[in-house]
């Protein structure tokens, strides 16, 4: 995973949510108990007992030791990219897949992948300090002292040898340079130092180029995963003083994958670009460093104190610079091709063959990488296992399974990008779900996808049992969400609005809302480039592992004490997923439901409206202030602030295609679930030959929220309703088109892709209504 848990927590609960119309009833408690109970969605009731019966089955496969043994050897060395261990684990995962009857084997791409070859980070002045850029020995921890493992690096940063003034840029966001600007401090020519959070980290370094800087150091504070939110490993499970996090800072919101290949499947022979000509790889350099050793360089910084929200947790006082530390940082990198080993593996379908369910979990790490990837990949070796028993007992299923445990996402979604665009128009064509998991611990059930699949999310998580409670995941997730809504010190407008959001649809009793996906895990490409119906499952929330993310201390024993001790919640999870395959591979009628995606639309079109209205009131508010003096008035004398930059009028915005289209979808959808019920129920009966048509429609539905036209200015982004932002990396932007005009004053551009996002609903309405001609015989 490329982000940490935490921060993807918050991005989540930013999030719209959709609001529930429920036509089938869950079989809540029914796995477990053998009882007769309402159908599952998208089964007869007659067919919910057979496939009950087939879900316990495979739940009865489903073993914690296997999970900790496989855990074990993944992660008892170094499983980077170009690392012995990272193809000796392709080669493990594929015998597996094997000796459990799938069809397995190895495809490999080559990507470009810088190696570092030497770095160093010093301070030459007002003192000396020499950055040991290394991590300690943690006694308890047995591979924590190995020395063959990664060192600190920025992966896709430039090689450089730069010297300069220090000057601090807390998070590195936009927001940031604006706070700068108004105290006179400009980061031309200089070295930033940001610590990691608020943002994705491939931002920090980007934004910092385009200003100006000449270098980049990015440091984890205490404040946010060290000593100040718990205990630091190996009392507990946060970040020690030596931590530090590794990460790449290619541009993935331009396009994830190979630097060199975009769009098209980074075989041996394909055509590159030089790498002078690719748009993803930074200019300047850029290393991460732990809080140790970024103390010293905060300490000898000098100018205006940091103001409260910029102060950390180290015991200094935060000046913002710049100088008088002068920094010195040379990074110097091998850059060649590498190969990645992406296994598949497959199991074809009985009786529809071309459409598939693709399930993936990438199997690369930061040097151990136990928590991030490998808890979820041995969740996925799990279900495979167990499917591989029910093969063995005669069942085969309807709809053909790949599972694909993917190598170099942690570089930028490298092996699961070029196998989509290598074999883009084969999925076009047949796969019905994408279903990506990544990390796992204890915790609560965090469902994210396209909202199609929420229905279908709801009834599996209705009868999945929770292991330290004894409730259904669903019901605890309801509660969670219910008391976070109690929350409303958010210190994000967003957050806090999304919590009472989530906690006033929790509170409704229909089904839970599913997050909408930005970016961050190897779904990107399936979702927003060709548009597949996807998910991305998790369990999360109570773990300490945050604090180990992408450092040499993300091990098997600290798993093991702080993650999830037992692996019931890696059984959890496999039978969470595992339940959504089955289902999806067996549903006669792909089990999708339409009007949670009308409402949700409907909330997206809403926020937009809000967003124009309370940017127009900010601006003039901040007008009438500065034409009033009132920042100079309230300023202190003694620490100037100028007043923030005023911006310019904020005009209408032509929303009324969107609402136009989201009413359309409203009705459309409220037919199609209708009919789909009466089928469900039995009352419909479906000819074979009236099924595959729909089912051909269904699947490429996701599809038509797509457009070769691609998004502003990154046209690999085909999908526009869901988008990473461009100024957020991972975090979603829904309706991104209009969204980010709106964000950026571009007023002609909202208005233009409001209409144009208002035709391509209208084409998804049209394929709609095909759906529900077919569905009723019409």
């Amino acid at each position: 995973m490329i982000q940490p848990m935490r921060p993807r927590s918050i991005a989540r609960l930013a999030r719209s949510f959709a609001l529930c119309a429920g036509f089938a009833l869950a079989a809540a408690g029914a796995a477990g108990q053998g009882a007769v109970s309402p159908a599952l969605f998208g089964f007869s009731p007659g067919a919910s007992v057979g496939q009950l019966a087939l879900e316990r089955r495979f739940d009865a496969v489903l073993d914690p030791a296997d999970l900790r043994g496989w855990l074990k050897t993944l992660s008892s060395e170094a499983n980077h990219v170009g690392a012995p261990h990272d193809k000796a684990n392709a080669e493990m995962v594929r015998a597996l897949f094997t000796q459990w009857g799938w069809n397995a084997r190895i495809e490999v791409f080559y990507a470009l992948y810088p190696t570092l070859k030497s770095h160093m980070l010093e301070m030459v002045g007002p003192t000396k300090y020499v950055a040991s850029l290394k991590e300690d020995t943690i006694e308890g921890d047995a591979t924590s002292g190995r020395t063959d493992g990664l060192p600190a690096y920025n992966e896709y940063g430039a090689d450089g040898d730069v010297t300069g003034e220090l000057v601090y840029l807390n998070y590195g966001m936009p927001q940031d340079y604006e706070d700068l600007a108004r105290r006179g401090i400009d980061v031309k020519g200089k070295i930033v130092i940001a610590r990691y959070g608020g943002g994705w980290r491939g931002l920090k370094p980007k934004l910092a180029q385009d200003h100006g800087a000449i270098g980049c150091i990015i440091y984890s504070d205490p404040h946010d995963d060290g000593y100040s939110a718990g205990d630091v490993y190996p009392k507990g499970g946060f970040r020690p003083a030596s931590g530090l996090q590794r990460g790449s800072v290619l541009d993935m919101a331009l396009y994830p994958g190979d630097p060199l290949t975009p769009g098209v499947g980074a075989t041996k022979d394909a055509k590159r670009l030089d790498i002078k000509d690719a748009k993803t790889i930074l200019k300047i350099p850029v290393l991460p460093i732990s809080y140790g050793d970024a103390q010293p360089f905060l300490a000898a910084l000098g100018g205006p104190v940091a103001p409260a929200s910029w102060r950390g947790g180290l015991p200094i006082t935060y000046h913002m610079g710049p100088g008088p530390a002068q920094a010195h940082l040379m990074i110097s990198s091998e850059w060649s091709q590498k190969p990645l080993y992406d296994v598949i593996a497959r199991i074809p379908g009985a009786e529809a063959p071309d459409e598939w369910v693709v399930r993936g979990n990438h199997r690369d790490g930061w040097v151990f990488g136990a928590w991030d990837p490998l808890s979820g990949q041995v969740a996925m070796l799990a279900e495979a296992k167990a499917i591989g028993s029910l093969l063995r007992s005669g069942w085969r299923p309807r709809r053909t399974l790949i599972y694909a445990s993917w190598d170099g996402e942690e570089a930028g979604l490298l092996g699961s990008t070029e196998w989509a665009e290598q074999h883009a128009a084969e999925l076009k064509s047949k796969a019905v779900l994408y279903l990506n998991s990544d990390t796992n611990t204890r915790g609560f059930l965090h469902p994210d996808g396209s909202h199609s699949l929420q229905r279908l999310v709801n009834d599996v998580a209705s009868g999945i049992k929770d292991p330290e409670t004894g409730a259904s995941v669903q019901a605890r997730l309801r509660a969670r969400m219910e008391v976070l809504g109690l929350d409303t010190d958010a210190s994000d407008h967003d957050e806090a609005e999304a919590r009472e959001r989530a906690a006033r649809l929790a509170k409704e009793g229909g089904d839970l809302p599913l997050g909408a996906l930005g970016s961050g895990s190897d779904y990107s490409a399936y979702l927003q480039h060709l548009g597949l119906a996807t998910l991305d499952i998790e369990y999360a929330g109570e773990d300490d592992q945050a604090g180990v993310y992408h450092s040499n201390f993300d091990s098997f024993d600290h798993y093991v004490r702080f993650g999830d001790p037992t692996f019931a919640y890696g059984v959890a999870e496999a039978e969470t997923i595992g339940h959504i395959v089955l289902r999806m591979a067996d549903a006669p009628v792909l089990p999708l439901q339409f009007t949670d995606l009308a409402q949700t639309l409907g909330d997206y079109v809403a926020q937009l409206a809000k967003l124009t209205d309370e940017k127009r009131k900010h601006g003039a508010e901040v007008a009438r202030l500065i034409d009033a003096n009132a920042f100079a008035l309230t300023a202190d004398p003694t620490r100037v602030v100028g007043p923030p930059a005023r911006d310019p009028p904020v005009p209408q915005v032509n929303l009324a295609p969107l609402d136009a289209a989201v009413a359309r979808l409203k009705l459309a959808a409220t037919d199609y679930d209708a009919a789909y019920a009466r089928l469900s129920a039995g009352d419909v009966k479906l000819p074979a030959a009236q099924r595959r048509r729909l089912n051909s429609v269904l699947r490429s539905l996701e599809q038509r929220l797509t457009h070769e036209r691609g998004l502003p200015g990154r046209d690999w982004f085909k999908h526009f309703i869901y988008a990473p932002g461009i100024l957020t990396g991972y975090a979603v932007k829904t309706l991104p088109a209009v969204r980010e005009a709106i964000e950026g004053g571009r007023w002609a551009e909202a208005n233009e892709y409001s209409a144009f996002t208002a035709k391509v609903l209208e084409g998804y309405c049209d394929s709609l209504k095909d759906a529900t001609a077919i569905l009723r015989g019409t």
